[in-house]
């Protein structure tokens, strides 16, 4: 898997998120474009925002145990894959600000580097090591900019 913490892999990533228009089809799934960059944009604020809850005990355990494997190994993510309730944008938003947002994330993450993750506490899945933070971040997005055809 590729390494988002490395500058090259992240200007290729934010250069897929430059080829997104207002109007880019996606070629599954019931996300529009400006959905799928505010769901994308969810990783990060539960990362950088602190503005989601988190999840209690016996969640915390559920996520660990049945989830984590799926979302930090290498393994691509099926197509239409169920999403969980705060990664469900239902509302309006702009493009520009949720591509800017995310773009903004993108350049702070690879800058903090992967020894800043190694070893962190995600939000719902415990400490992670680098390569489970570069898996989880990385396959996200390769996965929905796939999704979108760029």
């Amino acid at each position: 898997m590729k390494n988002i913490f490395q500058p090259e892999v992240t200007a290729e990533i934010i250069d897929r998120i430059n080829h997104l228009t207002p109007n880019t089809p996606q070629l599954w799934g019931k996300m529009n474009v400006v959905q799928m960059l505010a769901h994308c944009n969810v990783t990060y604020e539960m990362v950088y925002d602190n503005i989601h809850p988190k999840p209690g005990m016996f969640m915390k355990f559920i996520l660990k145990n049945m989830v984590k494997s799926k979302v930090v190994s290498e393994k691509p993510y099926p197509k239409s894959n169920p999403t969980a309730p705060q990664f469900i944008i239902k509302d309006e938003r702009n493009f520009e600000k949720e591509k800017a947002r995310l773009i903004e994330y993108l350049h702070k993450t690879q800058q903090l580097g992967e020894n800043h993750f190694d070893g962190k506490e995600s939000h719902s899945f415990g400490v992670l090591n680098k390569t489970e933070w570069n898996n989880m971040f990385y396959k996200h997005l390769d996965h929905h900019l796939s999704q979108f055809g760029v």
